[in-house]
């Protein structure tokens, strides 16, 4: 049982469009507010992990000095810069875990952060591109959201047409979305609305439609994690009861790519060490960067048999009044995935709801969460198990 460490602060940005010129501002916004949120000075810390994805939104890069620009006192504090494809930042958490349960030190600074709007749509595709195996993915046509259409055609070959479901899943996230005060879109769109074509919501890369895909964000999030003996005398802390990192074959020609086995093999590692099933979760936030993948990962964390995720929509376990609430927050398709801040962000508001603190997002009696983000098409794959411990 991972119980070393525990979360004891955060700080969260707004994500969307926003007018901060690069990761270096956005960054400024969080990294000394979950100091001050954990209750602790600057010179309490011991090590800073920074999670940036870039691979070409901006031109500047060495990414782990950029916290003590706007936080001074950090300038002679170790920091690095971790970068795993979406789950940057949950590699960063992974880091400074590492480092506080060796024993290196005892309080540690995430922060991860994205500027993605300042690049034109079509470049934007292209980079993120990087996230898949370019010497076969580079050509596909709609960029990640190509990606993403040929595993949800490989799945509706495989088990049928799950347009409808996927539009569920998406009219569930935009509804949950408008209660997230860091939401990029607050607008609860409607089943009708997500399930037809129309010019508001056209195909994007088929069979996904604009609804099916999460949004271009900036944006930044940070947590300070703290030793157990550290925690015990602060005023919040939520811990790793569990964690878990697999990866997979980044091919997808390699693998099946609708297996998402990465992800499963995560979900079993982390709920053995955690001596738990899913019965015992109160919530899960997912990596919905688009609607297939959420779908795709209900079967993967064992809600069902492959192929019949479908039955999770329809039987509305996975809505905020289900059995099991998944992506409260809105998700990535409501929220936005700035790369870097997103496995952070996840952390941060599965943390808000242990804490009793999630406002209008808030699951009654919240006492244990499950984080899953992943990095590229299912290829690294990390799950968290969060309690509440003071």
């Amino acid at each position: 049982m991972d119980s070393k460490a525990a979360i004891v602060g955060w700080a969260h940005s707004p994500f969307g469009k926003l007018e901060d010129a690069d990761t270096e501002a956005l960054m400024g916004r969080v990294a000394g507010a979950a100091i001050e949120h954990a209750g602790l000075s600057p010179q309490d810390v011991d090590s800073i992990h920074v999670g940036v994805f870039n691979a070409g939104f901006q031109k500047q890069d060495f990414q782990g000095a950029m916290p003590a620009l706007s936080v001074p006192e950090l300038t002679h504090v170790p920091a690095v810069r971790v970068e795993n494809a979406c789950a940057t930042g949950s590699a960063a958490i992974h880091s400074a875990l590492n480092y506080i349960e060796s024993g290196q030190g005892r309080i540690a600074l995430v922060v991860g952060a994205e500027k993605m709007t300042a690049k034109p749509t079509a470049e934007v595709g292209d980079i993120l591109l990087n996230a898949s195996y370019r010497k076969e993915e580079a050509d596909i046509e709609g960029g990640f959201a190509g990606v993403f259409g040929r595993i949800a055609q490989t799945y509706f070959q495989r088990y049928g047409d799950r347009s409808e479901e996927l539009a569920r899943i998406a009219a569930k996230n935009h509804k949950n979305g408008v209660s997230n005060p860091y939401a990029q879109m607050r607008k609860d769109f409607g089943f009708e609305f997500c399930n037809t074509i129309s010019e508001k919501n056209p195909y994007v890369a088929g069979p996904l439609r604009r609804t099916d895909c999460s949004l271009v964000s900036d944006g930044a999030a940070a947590l300070v994690i703290a030793s157990a003996d550290v925690a015990e005398t602060l005023g919040r802390a939520v811990a790793f009861r569990a964690r878990a990192h697999v990866n997979d074959i980044m091919p997808m020609s390699r693998r099946d790519p609708i297996a998402f086995e990465g992800a499963r093999r995560a979900w079993v590692k982390a709920l053995e060490k955690a001596g738990l099933t899913l019965d015992d979760l109160s919530l899960v936030e997912t990596h919905d960067c688009f609607t297939v993948a959420e779908l795709i990962e209900y079967e993967a964390m064992g809600l069902a048999k492959p192929g019949e995720g479908y039955k999770v929509v329809r039987e509305g376990i996975t809505e905020k009044t289900g059995k099991l609430p998944v992506n409260a927050s809105g998700g990535l398709k409501s929220k936005g995935h700035p790369i870097g801040a997103t496995g952070v962000s996840m952390h941060v508001l599965s943390a808000m709801q242990l804490m009793g603190e999630a406002g209008d997002m808030q699951i009654e009696g919240a006492k244990v969460a499950g984080v899953f983000n992943m990095g590229g098409a299912a290829v690294a794959n990390y799950v968290s198990i969060l309690e509440r411990v003071k």
